[in-house]
């Protein structure tokens, strides 16, 4: 049976419904830019042994540290042509001591009331900062006088390394303050921004893929390394039945710390635009451009009138060729490197731009030009609407 990706959070109208990625609750239900106060921890990394007993208390304290700063989110969402409303659950998390918290963008949108409620009971409403569709992020904001907030600790998610401990704690089916366990399965993943979507649209690059248990609720909440640090934002599964599968996926802190940041201090997010599509180069494509057959970088398929790439002089493929039976286009300029970074594959690319890339920043692409190495210097303007 083919699986689709689903989004990690269920709409539920008299039942619940596993069609999108936001859960019902269960019968039991439960200015200026701001920077997380707690990036960096004054305890050190928990350090796991091989014995069970260790491994209990190490899951044990990251739960008691981090389960207060998770939140249930809670929306309200009128009737619209092909959505009959509701109400909706997710999950977020603090991030200052401000009252922003992070959520995921399908958790909130199209909401007319949200709220929120935290690891003791306590439920207040909250107001939308700012949201961005393109990489699933929004920022929920709390009055911070009413209580005592607890930021997370975010940590660094270009340092993990598949096989390391993944921890997710959110509030699956309803069921809050949920702790599941598991290891990074992946990662450099690409997935859709809206897996709903029926025409063109962007992906998110840089993901995490994980297999600790990821179910509908879990959007917003917090994937956690070993030291209890946020390194990601549970976001989609893949399943063929809405439920955990053991493949789900989170948006990399890499990419939170560069959107959040912007949603709470202007309520959007200007994502770095170079205006290419890219395949990466083969075995196959590089004979076919008389490259030898080990040579690795993103094939320029086609280049964007008007943008930054064109601008530039980025060459775009103009031959067709049959390779295996399919016709390609071969002959563009092939990235081997972003910015002094080596470039593999197209999807690095992708990550490279997502990772570093600033509107108005000049960045140098090196590429392949009819066999020789060539610099490019492109200056990334802001990404247009789809």
């Amino acid at each position: 049976m083919k699986t689709k990706s689903w989004f990690v959070s269920a709409i539920i109208i008299l039942a619940l419904v596993l069609s999108g990625c936001t859960a019902q609750p269960a019968v039991t239900t439960p200015a200026t830019t701001s920077t997380p106060v707690s990036q960096t921890s004054t305890s050190p990394p928990t350090v796991i042994s091989g014995s069970t007993a260790d491994l209990e208390t190490t899951l044990e304290s990251i739960f008691a540290q981090v389960s207060p700063s998770v939140v249930s989110i809670q929306v309200l969402i009128p009737p619209s042509l092909g959505n009959p409303g509701g109400g909706a659950l997710g999950s977020g998390f603090i991030w200052d001591t401000q009252g922003n918290i992070v959520t995921n963008n399908h958790v909130i949108d199209g909401a007319t009331r949200i709220t929120v409620t935290f690891h003791d009971g306590t439920t207040v409403d909250g107001s939308l900062v700012g949201a961005d569709a393109d990489s699933d992020l929004a920022v929920v904001k709390v009055n911070p006088s009413e209580f005592q907030l607890q930021p997370v600790t975010v940590g660094d998610s270009t340092q993990l390394k598949v096989g390391q401990l993944a921890i997710a704690i959110g509030n699956p089916y309803g069921l809050q303050n949920t702790m599941s366990m598991g290891i990074v399965s992946g990662l450099g993943r690409l997935i859709p921004s809206d897996v709903n979507a029926t025409g063109p649209g962007y992906s998110i690059p840089d993901v995490i893929q994980t297999d600790a248990a990821i179910n509908p609720g879990n959007s917003g909440g917090v994937l956690l390394n070993d030291a209890g640090k946020v390194v990601g934002v549970p976001s989609q599964i893949e399943s063929a039945s809405g439920s955990s599968s053991g493949v789900g996926f989170c948006i990399p802190t890499a990419i939170v710390q560069q959107v959040v940041p912007s949603l709470i201090s202007t309520g959007h997010y200007v994502h770095p635009y170079l205006g290419v599509t890219v395949v990466s180069l083969d075995p196959d494509l590089a004979s076919a451009m008389n490259l030898p057959k080990s040579q690795r970088g993103a094939l320029v398929e086609t280049v964007t009138a008007g943008s930054p790439a064109e601008k530039a002089g980025i060459k775009a493929s103009t031959t067709s060729v049959t390779i295996n039976g399919q016709q390609v286009d071969v002959g563009g300029d092939v990235i081997v490197a972003y910015a002094g970074r080596p470039v593999k594959t197209s999807d690095d690319v992708v990550t490279f731009l997502a990772r570093y890339g600033v509107v108005g920043q000049a960045v140098t692409l090196t590429v392949l030009r009819g066999g020789a190495q060539v610099n490019v210097q492109v200056t990334l303007e802001a990404r247009p609407g789809p």
